[in-house]
C-alpha cells in the first residue's frame, strides 16, 4: 500500500486546478458548451485507449451503473455548478456549499452503510469544514446571495455526494478504462443536452488560452484525476476519500495567488492549515472497523 500513498495527494493537486481551468477557459465559451466539448474529447480519448488496450467490456448491469455514476459525477454535478456560475452565484459561496460534501458523505456512510467513525474522525471533519470556511472567507469569496442559482449549487452538492456513494457501492467491477468510457458517454449526453437547450448559437473563441484550459481539463482532470479517484474509491472507504477534498479550496487559493495575484489573508492561510489538520485526523482515525475486506476491495462487484 505504501507505493500508492502518493495517489490521493496527486488527485487533490489536480482536482484543485479545476476552478483555475474554468477561470481561464470560460471567458471564451459558454459553460455548458465548454463542458460538452470537454466530455466529447475525453470520450474520444477513452475510446482510443479501449481500442488499443482492449480491456474487458462491462456487462449490461455494469454499464448501467457507470451511466448513473457518470451522469451524477461528471454531468449533473458540473452542469449544476456551471449553471450556478452562469446565474451569477459567487464562486466563494458555491465553494463553501461544496465544502459540505465530505461531512455529508460521512454522515450518509454512517447512516446507510453502518460505518463507524471514531471521535477523532468526526473532529477532523469539523476542522476540515471550518478550515474550508476560513479559506473562502479569508479570500473574500464568502458573499451572502439571494441568487436563485444557489439551488443549482445545492443540487450539485447532492449529485457529487450521491454519485461518490453510488460509485463506491454499485460502480465497482468494471475495468477502469471501459467504466470511464461509459461514465463520460452519460456525461456527454447530459452536458450536450444542456448546451443545446441554453447555448445554441453561442460562439466559441478558439484562443490559445481557451485551448490550453480545454486540454488541461481533458487530460489532467477528466482522464488522470478521475482514474485516480476511481482507484481511491476502490481501495478505501468513501468518507476517507471525501476528506481529501477539504484540501481543495486551500490549494485553489494558493494557485489563484500565484497565477492571478489574488491576495492571501491571514485567515485564509490559517484555514489551509486547519483543513490540513482536519484531513490528518480523519486519516489517523484509520479504516472504519465495520468495513469488511470485501467492502474495501469492491465487494461483490468484483469478479
Amino acid at each position: 500500500m505504501r507505493a500508492n500513498q502518493w495517489i490521493p495527494w496527486v488527485f487533490v493537486l489536480l482536482w484543485s486546478t479545476g476552478f483555475t481551468g474554468a477561470k481561464l477557459g470560460l471567458p471564451y465559451c459558454g459553460p455548458f458548451t465548454f463542458l460538452a466539448i470537454r466530455m466529447a474529447l475525453t470520450l474520444l480519448c477513452f475510446a482510443g485507449l479501449v481500442v488499443v488496450l482492449r480491456p474487458a467490456w462491462p456487462r449490461k448491469a455494469q454499464m448501467r451503473s457507470q451511466w448513473v455514476s457518470g451522469g451524477l459525477l461528471h454531468g449533473g454535478y458540473l452542469g449544476c455548478l456551471f449553471a450556478a456560475i452562469k446565474l451569477g452565484v459567487p464562486a466563494g459561496l458555491a465553494a463553501l456549499v461544496m465544502g459540505l460534501q465530505p461531512l455529508l458523505t460521512a454522515l450518509l456512510s454512517w447512516r446507510l452503510d453502518g460505518q463507524r467513525f471514531r471521535a477523532i474522525q468526526w473532529l477532523g471533519m469539523a476542522l476540515g469544514l471550518g478550515g474550508t470556511t476560513l479559506v473562502i472567507a479569508g479570500s473574500k469569496g464568502l458573499v451572502l446571495s439571494g441568487n436563485p442559482g444557489i439551488v443549482f449549487v445545492a443540487a450539485g452538492l447532492l449529485m457529487i455526494t450521491f454519485g461518490t456513494l453510488y460509485q463506491k457501492r454499485k460502480g465497482q467491477g468494471a475495468h477502469p478504462l471501459t467504466g470511464a468510457f461509459h461514465q463520460y458517454l452519460a456525461a456527454f449526453a447530459v452536458t450536450g443536452m444542456l448546451a443545446l437547450l441554453f447555448e445554441r448559437g453561442d460562439k466559441v473563441v478558439w484562443s490559445g488560452q481557451f485551448l490550453f484550459a480545454l486540454g488541461w481539463s481533458v487530460v489532467m482532470l477528466s482522464i488522470l484525476a478521475v482514474l485516480l479517484l476511481m482507484r481511491m474509491l476502490r481501495d478505501g472507504d468513501v468518507s476517507r476519500v471525501a476528506a481529501y477534498l477539504y484540501l481543495v479550496p486551500g490549494l485553489t487559493a494558493l494557485q489563484a495567488w500565484w497565477l492571478f495575484d489574488e491576495r492571501l489573508s491571514a485567515p485564509a492561510l490559517g484555514g489551509i492549515v486547519m483543513a490540513a489538520a482536519g484531513v490528518a485526523l480523519v486519516l489517523r482515525g484509520g479504516r472504519s472497523p465495520s468495513m469488511t475486506p470485501s467492502c474495501r476491495h469492491g465487494g461483490a462487484g468484483e469478479n
